[in-house]
């Protein structure tokens, strides 16, 4: 459980909206945030730095609301949430509300506003290559992710070389694992993932087939889901020794959400299997 420290109604005076007459004229905006963090430290210490300085997040926040002019206060909130985590390192979530008391509704309100809640996400990707610079294509896939600015905290696993699974007339691949924590939402991390696969030339030719870089997400937090084009977690994982051992490099103690099994319980299931 992460502690919390509340920024409550700061009022800004800004020029969003929809009507021109907001973009011109302006009007106050009350922003409410609560910031996720450990403070234990902080508390023991009595050490500002092992915090984060409320102050420097208000005057963040205020510089940011005058500083651009969005239509929606849906993009504002969007906005603030992404950007105070990236500013402040120390944060693992924020919830921001954005209020908006003099709304042009022609009706009598108090206020009307959006609240969104924004978090550093866990995720483990596996990567492969058996065609061309193999090592020189899995370190480019690395780096991707690694220069990405929504990511951060990266872990690689070692190199190593396997035998292809399924369709076999093919060249050893080399695999590793990447841990990672982004912003990103799924679908974003996959869409990032096919502009990696096609700047390095992946083609899907053969199912299994050869190819220049392969990137799987592996798991994302203790996310279960399914859809047309994502499943998470994989459903691979429990059937491939190249996967779950550079997992358990990473992490011994990794959770499968739905196998209920550490990755290091799993890769020794895999090898019982394999004997």
């Amino acid at each position: 459980m992460l502690d919390q420290i509340f920024i409550d109604k700061l009022e800004c005076f800004a020029k969003h909206g929809v009507f021109p007459e907001e973009q011109v004229l302006g009007q106050k905006f009350l922003v409410s945030a609560t910031l996720y963090m450990n403070t234990r430290k902080a508390g023991l210490t009595d050490d500002l730095e092992q915090s984060v300085n409320y102050g420097s997040v208000c005057q963040w926040i205020a510089e940011f609301m005058s500083a651009h002019t969005f239509l929606l206060i849906e993009t504002v909130a969007e906005q603030l949430a992404e950007g105070i985590l990236l500013a402040f390192p120390k944060l693992e979530q924020i919830d921001i509300e954005v209020k908006k008391p003099w709304a042009p509704v022609a009706l009598p309100l108090e206020t009307v506003g959006v609240r969104v809640s924004r978090k550093w996400h866990t995720v483990y990707l596996g990567l492969g290559s058996n065609m061309g610079d193999k090592e020189k294509q899995l370190r480019e896939a690395i780096d991707y992710f690694v220069q990405h600015p929504k990511c951060r905290r990266e872990k690689v696993a070692s190199f190593r070389q396997t035998a292809p699974v399924g369709y076999l007339e093919q060249e050893d691949f080399l695999n590793s694992a990447m841990e990672l924590e982004t912003l990103l939402t799924p679908e974003e991390l996959l869409e990032e993932i096919g502009k990696i696969e096609q700047q390095l030339h992946r083609k899907r030719e053969i199912h299994w087939g050869p190819r220049t870089i392969d990137v799987d997400i592996l798991l994302y937090d203790s996310l279960c889901m399914h859809t047309e084009e994502l499943t998470i977690p994989h459903k691979e994982i429990g059937n491939r020794g190249f996967v779950l051992e550079p997992l358990t490099e990473l992490n011994p103690y990794l959770w499968h959400p739905i196998y209920r099994k550490t990755v290091t319980q799993l890769y020794a299931e895999w090898k019982e299997r394999e004997e």
